[in-house]
């Protein structure tokens, strides 16, 4: 009696990484199969190369992986050139607008502000690419460095400055869109006597302003997302969304979707 033998064909499991060295924090996102499955944040330090592989290698050992099972390793964000064992690199820019899409599919505008630099991108909303953006990479006001020099100004501890400017009812003005000025105008306040809340919600203000005028410029499209490590602060969120007059939208790891949409990317990449 004869039998028949089926093969079955088993598709292995393809793992690929997005590595996002930012100035202040690097993020790392594991992706199995086109859907992320963990990640990791830690801060940057000025050793961009050695934080980037130690986490790379971390995620690997949690996971019990091996470099060789990784298909596509996309080194992204502002260091992503120390990214050496990255198999393929990608601007913050392209990466950011996977990432958010992730969340958010149906977006049309990216507000991206970061350690060091602060990005709106266009999206298009047939083709899901970038069709257009502005960057402010020349100076730190309205980042993630500008809040931490002020809240340092403050002597708050920088994940308070948000929550403590929800209280304000007056914000003082910030005129200064120089950090170093910026600084001394707030330590000037604070020493007259101006209340901290007032002064943190004066500061969040000046931060919508500059971002938002990005927005203006570029003609910005509903719906808005906002992403990167200072769309956590609750107090600049509420701030652009007052000085644009429109609801803003979170994805659920705003500061993770540079790694994220960098493994995604990776994936994707594969069948072209």
């Amino acid at each position: 009696m004869g039998f028949d033998v089926q093969i079955i064909q088993v598709n292995p499991t393809t793992y690929t990484i997005g590595v996002d060295i930012g100035s202040l924090s690097t993020k790392v996102s594991l992706a199995k199969d086109g859907c992320i499955i963990d990640n990791a944040v830690s801060r940057s330090t000025h050793e961009f190369a050695r934080v980037g592989r130690e986490m790379f290698d971390a995620m690997l050992q949690k996971h019990n992986l091996q470099k060789s099972d990784i298909s596509e390793i996309l080194g992204t964000g502002y260091g992503r050139h120390t990214v050496d064992f990255a198999t393929k690199k990608v601007t913050e820019i392209t990466a950011h607008a996977r990432g958010v899409q992730y969340f958010l599919p149906d977006i049309r505008t990216i507000i991206d502000i970061g350690g060091q630099d602060s990005k709106v991108i266009l999206v298009s909303p047939k083709t899901k690419k970038v069709v257009d953006f502005q960057m402010n990479d020349k100076c730190a006001a309205g980042t993630g460095r500008f809040c931490e020099v002020m809240a340092n100004a403050l002597q708050v501890p920088l994940e308070e400055l948000g929550p403590l400017s929800l209280r304000s009812n007056k914000p003082e003005q910030i005129s200064s869109t120089c950090t170093v000025f910026a600084e001394s105008e707030v330590i000037s306040l604070f020493a007259k006597g101006a209340k901290k809340e007032d002064i943190a919600a004066g500061i969040h203000e000046a931060i919508a302003k500059r971002v938002g005028g990005m927005v203006k410029r570029l003609g910005a499209v509903q719906p808005i997302a906002f992403c990167g490590g200072v769309a956590k602060n609750v107090g600049v969120h509420r701030a652009l969304e007052k000085e644009l007059n429109s609801k803003i939208q979170l994805p659920a790891q705003p500061q993770m979707t540079g790694a994220i949409g960098a493994a995604l990317l990776g994936f994707e990449q594969l069948d072209q």
